[in-house]
């Protein structure tokens, strides 16, 4: 009926627009799918316990050789002031996942149970699957130790880890929810894991985001049998600073208390100052430490040389940081957790020449929370309102931020009775100074200027002259526990741990 009523000139114009509102229909899908695919990669490495200048290019320790560390630092970012807002690990790598704090997310300890409520503060993976990117998670994630396909977390498409710790030599894995023991040494199991997925199972029309997240360089530190060797005709430096010469005087009660290896509620007598430990302290442990990066920078370099080969290293993101950082024998302490810069400090490079000038130093105080809004920045998506980190984008790309954050929140929750934890603890970091609140009433705080005392070693709390900065710092203080809705029930965080206690939960 139609055909018979138009004329032919109305029939060819409404040919001509059908065929006019098909293009554009086929230019807009085409236009879709080449956005997508011209979004950056991502390829985020995760160490375990690196300290901040355990790296070739830093000169603290001169002997210590990582060339494809290095190489990221010429060729991209360094991060000069890096902190993680808990220094334990499964808190930490939720926050790099979440963008959100500990107390929010909710993994505030090592315990086997305990996971982020995903459903509410999703990983930032889960935003770029969503988005047309393919994800997988090879390496160690430490939360909840689920067995099978439980063990999958949400937003990768492929998933190798493993519960826990795991082991560093013919460790048990799971394998996209297949459990089964492997022959071999962890770091090169996973970056084989990792060479495979990139070349083998990815789909080469999407952009990829794939984290490689180790194991090492957690204690008990045990390198590759190639490197054991390693390092033996030389001497630990001692730490810069002095810091090795820590006597307490002037500090905390709580920290000689732990230094003698003294449970907490024990009342014994305790001088004011102890006697300076001779130097190497925990030789042996660090020394490990440093021979087990050394197969880390050879799975960066492996992977590195991968992308290159496959056309992909230009156009892929590549993050290299630690969960937390590790006393080397700073204020005689090993481990981390506390709001020492060796503790909650961590290296953080970050390479993506279309976007950040080779050689690139920032010296902005950033957050671990700061990594998920940058990687969706990056990929051009909305930055979800629940993630609490601030994008760092535009530092990376040598713009200031007037509005850039001028101090940086740290937080602690008592987590065992073992020598390496402290007490409840808050930390509030300036450029220039630092308040540790220990929650103690019959204990002191710390108060110390980082410009003058870089290494924290002058206790200023009791300072008369420095009265007006202590109270600008709680002041501080909370404003951002308001900012970041801190909870202070610091008695839930204690059930916690006892209910982790009663289930044998080994925390590390």
């Amino acid at each position: 009926m139609f055909f018979k009523q138009a004329n032919l000139k109305d029939l060819v114009k409404l040919l001509l627009s059908a065929f006019f509102l098909a293009g554009l229909t086929v230019n807009a899908q085409t236009e879709t799918k080449t956005e997508v695919q011209k979004r950056p990669n991502f390829l985020f490495v995760l160490v375990d316990d690196q300290p901040f200048d355990a790296v070739g290019f830093s000169n603290r320790y001169p002997f210590l050789k990582t060339p494809n560390m290095d190489r990221l630092s010429e060729e991209g970012a360094v991060m000069e002031n890096f902190f993680v807002t808990q220094s334990i690990c499964s808190p930490s790598r939720a926050s790099f996942l979440t963008g959100t704090y500990p107390h929010i997310h909710g993994v505030n300890q090592n315990n086997r149970s305990v996971d982020p409520n995903w459903d509410k503060f999703a990983p930032y993976n889960s935003h770029l699957q969503e988005a047309g990117y393919q994800t997988a998670h090879v390496g160690k994630i430490h939360m909840a130790h689920f067995k099978g396909k439980k063990h999958i977390r949400p937003g990768f498409d492929y998933w190798f880890s493993f519960i826990g710790q795991g082991k560093y030599f013919n460790p048990t894995v799971n394998d996209n929810g297949k459990e089964y023991r492997m022959e071999g040494y962890m770091t090169d199991i996973l970056t084989d894991k990792a060479i495979a997925w990139l070349e083998e199972d990815r789909d080469l029309d999407k952009p990829f985001s794939l984290n490689l997240w180790h194991k090492a360089v957690h204690q008990p530190h045990l390198p590759a049998p190639r490197h054991e060797n390693f390092y033996t005709d030389f001497e630990l430096p001692t730490p810069p600073y002095d810091t090795h010469k820590e006597t307490f005087k002037g500090k905390p009660l709580w920290q000689r208390k732990k230094t003698f290896g003294f449970e907490w509620k024990k009342h014994l007598p305790i001088p004011d100052a102890l006697p300076e430990k001779d130097w190497p302290i925990n030789y042996d442990r660090n020394m490990q430490l440093l021979r087990c990066l050394l197969a880390i920078d050879e799975s960066l370099g492996k992977v590195l040389e991968t992308l290159e080969k496959m056309g992909e290293l230009e156009n892929t993101v590549i993050i290299y940081s630690s969960d937390n950082g590790y006393f080397m024998g700073e204020h005689t302490f090993l481990d981390k957790r506390l709001a020492y810069e060796s503790s909650m400090r961590v290296p953080m490079i970050i390479r993506y020449p279309e976007r950040i000038k080779a050689g690139t130093k920032i010296s902005e105080q950033c957050l671990n929370i700061d990594l998920a809004p940058t990687i969706l920045d990056f990929a051009n998506l909305q930055i979800p309102a629940y993630m609490q980190g601030e994008s760092m984008l535009r530092l990376l790309e040598g713009k200031k931020e007037k509005d850039w954050r001028e101090a940086v929140l740290f937080e602690y929750y008592l987590d065992t009775y073992w020598p390496y934890a402290g007490p409840n603890q808050i930390a509030v970091r300036t450029d220039e100074y630092k308040l540790i609140d220990n929650f103690i009433k019959n204990d002191i705080d710390e108060l110390y200027d980082l410009k003058k005392d870089p290494g924290e070693m002058v206790n200023l709390i009791n300072s008369p002259k420095h009265k007006d900065t202590e109270n600008r710092l709680r002041n501080i203080a909370e404003e951002l526990k308001k900012k970041y809705k801190y909870n202070p029930d610091r008695d839930w965080w204690l059930r916690q741990v006892i209910r982790a206690n009663k289930s044998k939960d080994h925390v590390d």
